[in-house]
């Protein structure tokens, strides 16, 4: 299975990737503003989706359609 992020990049576990929209957090306040970067990506078993750990939220999963690797 290759995970692609928004430009058709091919995403690795543990790789490092930029932010390409302001995103809301449901359940929380915070908003993730556009060019964040997110260190160390987990992948999981749906093509589209990844894992990760932004600032102070833990367990955050987000669509690869609103990511371009670093």
């Amino acid at each position: 299975m290759e995970v692609r992020d928004s430009n058709g990049t091919i995403l690795n576990e543990g790789d490092n990737v930029h932010l390409i929209k302001d995103l809301k957090v449901k359940g929380s306040s915070v908003t993730l503003k556009r060019g964040t970067l997110v260190r160390g990506i987990h992948l999981t078993d749906d093509a589209e989706e990844i894992e990760c750990r932004v600032e102070k939220v833990k367990g955050l999963v987000l669509k690869t359609c609103f990511l371009k690797k670093a």
